[in-house]
């Protein structure tokens, strides 16, 4: 005779405990937020960021180069190149990004 056992799932986050969460972070969308929820919760900071993805609250920080500007894809300035002229150009995208950028600041230009 084989038996069989069910597990019980024991949540992780208690309803009051993400309330408390959403609420926090809504009100301060930062990463000290979540560094401090990770304190508060006794959680790790990659779970209280994946908590707050799933209830759909989190706020990535956008990506930025070292001097601080926006990543722009090479992609995006063949696009925009592309669409100035009116025609599409398969091989523009193996230009070095820095062309890419200064043609698309002389046609902005």
């Amino acid at each position: 005779m084989t038996t069989t056992t069910t597990a019980i799932r024991v949540p992780n986050y208690t309803p009051v405990m993400v309330a408390q969460m959403i609420e926090t972070y809504t009100a301060n969308p930062t990463l000290d937020t979540v560094a401090q929820l990770s304190t508060d919760l006794g959680k790790n900071k990659r779970s209280i960021i994946a908590k707050l993805v799933r209830e759909g609250v989190y706020q990535a920080a956008p990506r930025v180069t070292k001097a601080g500007a926006p990543i722009v894809r090479k992609a995006d300035l063949v696009c925009q190149i592309e669409n100035h002229f009116g025609t599409t150009m398969a091989s523009l995208v193996k230009a070095s990004k820095s062309d890419l950028q200064r043609m698309v600041d002389a046609i902005n230009g």
